[in-house]
């Protein structure tokens, strides 16, 4: 199990895949206006949650994700198809404040140092598990990975001007673990379905079924929204929405739980000579689409996902419209910024990218035009 940092992302290509999956992993992460006090962020972590087994149940939740795509070996034996296999979710992490009082260090909601806030609230950080499998280990078997974070602490020193400790931000989390269970089975010559099975058994507290907030205490245990991101360099994946004639019953017997595997376009060379496109980065003129990466995200998506070049970052509301969102953030009032650059890190590189933006930039928001093609045609 890995904290995630871009250095560490080499088991498949980057580009257009990390952009899209960081997209959908934060979606929902926090809502406009990045507030604490704003109704729709009292409910953060709504979708793509894996709970654990021991109170999935009670609270209505999942406590498995499964993912099912068909994978063509274009006549490579499966001892010579490799996928790699990722799993991403966010784990939440409690962010308590402390002032430096005079009996020692007090717990407070919130502290002003040098006139910046900080409030008490809930972050989260990237995990992720990586499981690089060769087709004929998984080939009518299982092989199983562990999800394994140990539980940990972190305090962050507030310092005034004069370098004196007024106080601290506290972050904790809670231990995770699970399992990542990866099979295939033969569908067709030279087709296989694999399988990506994600679960979570975590010790978790028993939660009172009457209690509105037993969900959001649950979430500390959760892998929160989960996503699979699957590659392989020796074969290509088949779309469920834009399958070849030849394969659409085995695709329609494929069962997603809690998540839908779209195709992605990685531009990446393949190392056969072909590019990303080359593999079917682009539809098939009725002969059907394929990519050499999936990416399965209880986000819904089509094949071939992209973030629009003029997007200046995330900004959390992933299928909204940017040009709306970033004039919503210049139209808040300066105590609302102050609110939400004291709630999280991120909603404070929000503020801050959109009051740098210049008028060319702004205006490269408000739409443009990507191509001409006739009326009816597939793009």
């Amino acid at each position: 199990m890995d904290d995630v940092t871009p250095a560490e992302r080499t088991a498949e290509p980057a580009g257009k895949v990390e952009k899209i999956v960081r997209t959908c992993l934060y979606e929902g992460y926090l809502l406009w206006p990045y507030r604490r006090s704003a109704l729709k962020n009292t409910k953060r972590w709504t979708f793509g949650g894996v709970f654990p087994r021991s109170c999935a149940d009670t609270l209505g939740e999942a406590h498995r994700m499964r993912t099912q795509v068909l994978l063509e070996t274009g006549g490579r034996a499966a001892d010579r198809t490799e996928v790699a296999v990722r799993v991403r979710f966010l784990h939440v992490v409690d962010r308590g404040v402390v002032r430096q009082g005079p009996n020692g260090p007090e717990a407070v909601d919130e502290l002003t140092v040098d006139g910046e806030r900080h409030l008490a609230w809930q972050e989260a950080t990237e995990r992720e598990v990586s499981v690089p499998v060769r087709l004929d280990a998984v080939l009518g078997r299982t092989v199983r990975a562990p999800v394994a974070v140990p539980a940990g602490t972190d305090r962050e020193p507030l310092l005034d001007a004069s370098g004196r400790t007024a106080g601290a931000l506290l972050r904790r989390w809670n231990a995770l673990s699970g399992t990542v269970e990866i099979g295939a089975e033969p569908v067709a010559d030279g087709v296989f379905r694999l399988t990506v099975r994600v679960e979570n058994t975590t010790s978790c507290p028993a939660p009172d079924p009457v209690d509105r907030g037993a969900r959001e205490a649950a979430c500390a245990y959760a892998f929160v929204s989960t996503h699979t991101v699957l590659h392989s360099r020796t074969g290509r994946f088949v779309s469920l929405l834009d399958p070849p004639g030849r394969l659409r019953e085995a695709v329609s017997a494929c069962e997603n739980q809690g998540t839908w595997p779209v195709l992605v376009d990685d531009d990446a060379d393949t190392g056969d000579g072909s590019s990303g496109d080359g593999a079917g980065g682009v539809y098939g003129a009725g002969e059907g689409s394929f990519a050499r990466t999936v990416l399965s995200s209880p986000v819904t998506l089509y094949d071939f996902p992209e973030v629009a070049p003029e997007s200046p970052g995330d900004l959390f509301d992933g299928t909204e419209i940017d040009r709306l969102l970033i004039l919503g953030v210049m139209s808040l009032t300066e105590e609302e910024k102050r609110e939400a650059r004291a709630c999280d890190p991120r909603a404070r590189e929000i503020l801050d990218r959109c009051a740098g933006l210049g008028p060319d930039e702004l205006l490269a928001l408000h739409g443009t035009i990507r191509e001409f093609r006739p009326v009816g045609e597939k793009p």
